[in-house]
């Protein structure tokens, strides 16, 4: 790292179900490499108290212990920024120097403490145990956004201005550019386009996500915006709830935090244990089975092979889980045909393919004709409103010609699947 930290503690504060304003409900330390977690007395002995997530986190007093691998508790770590946030806090902190260093240079205390405070989930991390202070940002407009990524992604100091309105998205987590844009009743993500893009990567997205409610997947609503000749992706955000006297947060955690894994150990998660998961912890079991297989099947046909454990999630109320509606849908950029899928789908097998899914159909409570039902329709809407989608995203020809059966509908996803599913695109 650059230094030593100049943050040794900080005081985790969480909004309790139905809550609009948050309490204080531990307190995080650094040990040597680790970062441990205690409860305080006060929060302890609220009677509306819920643990921060279960099994990880019980409701208990003193310091608890991390999971074998982890630095630091998983559902904390799902409240940290993740790539482009830690690039807008290094620009912040180190200027134009920051471009030279890599995210790994700062630690996490800094990361929680010196994002922005309206993160994805129901925490937030402060310095005090007993003042909450949020750290806000100013308002700017698309264009000025856009302006401020193009000067993040060159390694350029941002002016006061700009790095207090991109500071807001520091929170959020993903690679790509992106900002939080507030309405008066509404919240979105607002993604951008990126100088190392060599397609329309947000149209794309734009397209994989409307592609995805069309078929029943339960996917967050979409906007594009054109501004300033780009494009900009608005995210509706699914975490926040508007009450008569503010913005209600609700808790979430990432698959990875469910699987009790880290990055390093990302490679190991599977929709295989997922679906065990679904089964023993989450509301409803049956249809979120249902679900979850719905979104392979569909992430396979559209090209998206980067469904890693943080792009899944699950709403917790302190009790049980409920899987949250799909983001992050992004149809990969593919040379060839053979691709895998970032989480392992059955055992060893993780390759892109429809009849990869059909054989782990058990494993979700399907039988095969039914899997086989839900595989039919995903392609057929895919063909019907493949046109249409574009048409309304302004995709020009030639990213349709890239995109089609490259990313969506490749052949490889059709090897070894039933003829009559191939025959749907003749």
């Amino acid at each position: 790292m650059i230094s030593d930290s100049a943050y040794h503690e900080a005081f985790v504060w969480v909004w309790l179900p139905g809550a609009t304003e948050p309490v204080v409900a531990g307190r995080l330390a650094a040990m040597g490499e680790q970062i441990l977690f205690n409860y305080g007395q006060s929060y302890l002995a609220r009677d509306n108290a819920i643990p921060l997530y279960a099994p990880e986190l019980p409701l208990q007093r003193g310091t608890i212990a991390l999971a074998n691998g982890l630095s630091m508790p998983g559902s904390i770590r799902d409240a940290a920024p993740d790539a482009w946030g830690r690039r807008v806090i290094i620009n912040r902190k180190l200027g134009a120097r920051g471009a030279q260093i890599d995210t790994t240079d700062l630690d996490e205390l800094t990361y929680l403490l010196e994002s922005g405070s309206d993160r994805i989930g129901a925490l937030d991390f402060q310095l005090s145990p007993t003042e909450y202070v949020p750290r806000e940002t100013a308002t700017a407009s698309f264009s000025d956004l856009l302006n401020a990524v193009e000067s993040v992604e060159r390694g350029v100091p941002l002016s006061p201005d700009l790095e207090r309105a991109l500071f807001h998205g520091s929170s959020i987590g993903g690679a790509r550019p992106k900002a939080m844009i507030t309405t008066h009743n509404r919240k979105f993500i607002a993604k951008f386009s990126s100088q190392s893009d060599v397609y329309s990567v947000v149209k794309a997205e734009y397209i994989a996500m409307r592609l995805a409610s069309k078929v029943g997947v339960h996917a967050a609503p979409v906007t594009l915006k054109h501004v300033g000749g780009k494009d900009v992706l608005l995210i509706e955000r699914f975490d926040r709830v508007r009450a008569t006297k503010g913005w209600q947060r609700r808790a979430m955690v990432s698959a990875l935090t469910l699987f009790g894994l880290d990055e390093m150990m990302a490679r190991y998660a599977s929709y295989e244990d997922f679906a065990t998961l679904i089964r023993h912890r989450f509301s409803d079991p049956k249809a979120t089975l249902k679900e979850l297989f719905a979104r392979l099947l569909f992430n396979v046909l559209c090209g998206n092979t980067d469904d890693h454990a943080r792009n899944h999630a699950a709403y917790w109320n302190g009790r049980e889980l409920t899987l949250t509606p799909a983001y992050d849908i992004c149809p990969q950029a593919r040379a060839g045909n053979e691709a895998t899928q970032a989480m392992l789908i059955a055992g060893n097998q993780r390759f892109s393919r429809i009849d990869t899914c059909l054989k782990a159909a058990p494993l979700f409570l399907l039988s095969n004709d039914d899997a086989m039902a839900l595989a039919q329709h995903q392609i057929e809407v895919i063909c019907d409103n493949w046109n249409p989608i574009c048409t309304d995203a302004q995709l020009s020809e030639v990213d349709r010609n890239l995109m089609w059966r490259r990313q969506f509908l490749n052949p490889f996803a059709f090897e070894g699947a039933p003829p009559a599913l191939a025959a749907l695109l003749q």
